[in-house]
């Protein structure tokens, strides 16, 4: 079974405590969050006020997703904000070992990402302590894009790596995700799907979810 992370880029800003009440009813597993700095990509997203403002009306996994240079700057802000996972890019880290610490000591699981082109090589090493590896599965910076297909090749061989290192991490895709590209990726190895506007631009969020989750 999928875990399932709807993700707010997708949501109307304008109603956006209502949109993530409307996903947890929904039966959503995680809530993912994409922060853009303007810098590490093309766009700008929001910060930790707006996490804080809506952890009160969610018992969801608050899944953060950081698109920022410099991100070790800001994982103490997040986490008190309340995410239970925050994720940096590895592209963005000069130390990765010490941001990923800096990560689980501040109270929160730690997940690294890729971004489409880059090599799992930039991850190999710190698989073994990652609670989360996130494939972008479409170019970071805004949603509504098409899924890159040659990035289910990565996740199956992420998967192999994985298996070979003796690591355990969860293997999350992010971008293009609907039901049909969900279960390829979850037949190449992902467990984790974060779908923003097939979820939240759905006549029934409720049943795109179920079948993302049966998947």
């Amino acid at each position: 079974m999928a875990t399932v992370a709807p993700s707010i880029l997708a949501a109307d800003f304008a109603r956006l405590g209502d949109q993530v009440r409307l996903v947890e009813a929904a039966g959503a597993d995680y809530l993912h969050v994409d922060v853009m700095d303007g810098h590490f990509v093309p766009n700008l997203t929001l910060g930790p006020q707006v996490v804080a403002a809506l952890r009160p009306h969610s018992r969801l996994v608050f899944d953060v997703h950081l698109m920022l240079e410099n991100p070790e700057a800001y994982i103490e802000a997040f986490v008190r904000a309340g995410a239970d996972i925050v994720t940096v890019h590895a592209e963005a880290c000069r130390h990765l070992d010490r941001t990923l610490n800096q990560i689980s000591q501040a109270g929160a699981k730690a997940g690294v990402a890729l971004n489409p082109a880059s090599g799992l090589s930039l991850v190999k090493w710190v698989l073994p302590q990652v609670d989360l590896v996130l494939l972008m599965t479409v170019n970071p910076g805004f949603g509504g894009q098409e899924f890159i297909p040659y990035t289910l090749e990565k996740v199956r061989a992420c998967r192999e790596l994985c298996l070979k290192l003796g690591a355990a991490p969860a293997i999350e895709v992010d971008g293009g995700i609907n039901p049909e590209v969900g279960r390829a990726a979850v037949a190449a190895g992902a467990d984790i799907l974060v779908a923003g506007s097939a979820v939240f631009a759905a006549p029934d969020p409720a049943a795109v979810i179920r079948e993302l989750q049966r998947l």
